[in-house]
């Protein structure tokens, strides 16, 4: 069953072992872990739905309250020590475009905002309620079928609310893949993919899903938007990018095609250490602008790898490589590069090799597959070490931005800084780590991990997210990084959209969605505020 105040199936626990928890003792002192609230007392304490009654609309607390958040800190810090003081009025689920239609009219109608809801994995405050007026969140998860597979232009078209596993087993089932791995794989959804402009693990082989998204179906109050599939086209502005990250705005994507590749005949992940970020950055630059046909470049800068190595346990192992390591050149201020490759053996192997052979003359050295094999087995298990975390009274964050090639380490050493300051004033500290977990010829993207020790009262925890939040995004936007990579915006990054957007780009952004949404119904408050 989904947990309904943290990450997950319940049944699933990634513990924190003995020596992560004395390396994080360590660098931020004991933590004690906050009593959560009941999830009979939050529901108890929801206001009464003010929608009009709808055969669609089911308006009971316990579906109400499971609609209510997403996946970001903040959504947590409510949902733990029960403080959701606003949930949507009541939740549909339908299971045609018709009655998507159905479900809009009838809130313009009733004057409720709408917000989409697909897997409930957003981390940037997407499925707030609206303020001051009824709110219907409209859940997709029955539009999931596949409903068209073109085997020689290799596309699919899919209900937008297939999950992951869902999406893969229907391709698989017929010899394809989509490829799109996001860390939220288990639950999130392809609308959502592409309402926030994700981009999966894999994303050097298959791209991000603005590459794979081909064309659609969207119900707006204005009407339907319909979005045919070309090759290419120049016959204007491409209006499928009206549609990747609107994150509701416009209406809600029922249907989406997608470009779809042949399930690879091989596959192999692989571990490089590198001595120190000095020769890593440069080594990784040059084999991404190399253009190998690799599917996956992640690199961990030291504190993330000594972090890595640290909560991975097996702690005898990881002493036998870190030896071996040393006496090869890599030792203290290592960094681990994951090098991925798919598709026919011998393309994915000369890729490999190709790669392997520029990592060595910036003196990496090859630790083989076992590393990079453990990590595609846990890469969709990693993130239950959040809700391990917070039983020991740790709080765990993220931020993404990207940036071009000569401002990504410099964003880098600012972020950290920025992190580990922004807690002094309570005496608290911040560990922060950071790999590269997207990459470009042009530049890459930049993801830092945060944990603190959490106070153990909402309002002073919430105090120092904000605090965190605030300092890393004005590093970000100080530094010529975008705001979100691949999450999105949603409440919690709209703040400074501005600076990336200027004044000119956020009126013809609130323009556009007045023109499908004139009375701002949907999603309202998120990516642009009134």
């Amino acid at each position: 069953m989904r947990r309904w105040n943290g990450w997950g199936d319940d049944t699933i626990e990634v513990p924190i072992g003995e020596g992560a928890l004395r390396f994080l003792g360590e660098r931020l002192g004991a933590g004690t872990a906050p009593r959560d609230a009941g999830f009979a007392d939050v529901c108890a304490g929801l206001a009464a739905s003010t929608l009009p009654p709808h055969a669609l609309v089911d308006t009971a607390p316990e579906v109400r309250l499971t609609h209510a958040l997403g996946q970001s800190l903040p959504d947590w810090l409510r949902l733990r020590y029960g403080r959701v003081d606003s949930a949507p009025d009541g939740v549909a689920f339908p299971e045609s475009a018709d009655q998507v239609r159905e479900l809009i009219r009838y809130a313009v109608d009733a004057g409720a905002a709408v917000v989409p809801y697909g897997g409930g994995t957003s981390v940037c405050g997407h499925l707030d309620a609206a303020r001051g007026r009824p709110t219907l969140s409209v859940d997709m998860g029955r539009l999931r079928a596949l409903t068209n597979l073109d085997r020689e232009s290799l596309l699919a078209t899919f209900g937008a609310g297939v999950a992951g596993p869902d999406l893969e087993a229907q391709l698989r089932a017929q010899g394809y893949t989509l490829g799109h791995f996001p860390q939220s794989f288990d639950y999130s959804t392809l609308g959502g993919w592409v309402v926030t402009r994700s981009s999966g693990q894999q994303s050097l082989r298959y791209g991000r899903i603005e590459q794979l998204f081909a064309g659609g179906r969207v119900e707006t109050p204005a009407g339907t938007l319909e979005i045919p599939t070309f090759p290419a086209s120049s016959a204007g502005p491409d209006l499928r990018e009206l549609v990747l990250g609107s994150e509701g705005r416009l209406g809600i994507l029922t249907e989406a095609t997608v470009r779809i590749s042949p399930v690879p005949a091989y596959e192999a992940f692989h571990a490089v250490f590198l001595p120190d970020w000095e020769r890593a950055e440069p080594a990784v630059r040059e084999i991404v602008q190399a253009r190998l046909g690799l599917s996956m470049l992640r690199l961990s800068n030291p504190v993330e790898t000594a972090t890595m190595l640290t909560l991975a346990g097996h702690a005898r192992q990881v002493a036998l490589l870190e030896t071996l390591l040393r006496l090869r050149g890599a030792g203290e201020g290592k960094c681990m590069l994951l090098v991925g490759a798919s598709g026919e053996k011998a393309q994915a192997r000369a890729a490999l090799s190709a790669a392997l052979r520029i990592a060595r003359r910036h003196g990496g050295v090859h630790a083989g597959q076992g590393l990079g094999e453990r990590w595609k087995k846990n890469r969709f298990r990693n993130v239950y070490l959040r809700n391990a975390a917070w039983a020991q009274g740790y709080a765990i964050d993220t931020v993404e931005t990207a940036l071009d090639w000569p401002r990504v380490t410099p964003a880098m050493h600012a972020v950290e800084a920025a992190a580990g300051a922004a807690l002094a004033a309570d005496g608290e500290r911040v560990h922060a780590y950071t790999h590269l977990s997207h990459l470009y010829p042009q530049g890459a993207s930049v993801y830092t991990t945060f944990i603190w020790r959490l106070a153990g009262n909402y309002e002073a925890d919430l105090a120092r997210w904000r605090r965190v939040k605030t300092a890393v995004a004005e590093a970000i936007v100080a530094g010529g990084g975008t705001i979100s990579h691949q999450h999105g915006v949603g409440l919690d990054h709209a703040p400074w959209l501005r600076i990336e957007k200027g004044q000119l780009g956020m009126d013809a952004l609130r323009a556009l969605f007045r023109q499908f949404d004139p009375d701002g119904c949907m999603n309202p408050g998120k990516l642009v505020t009134p």
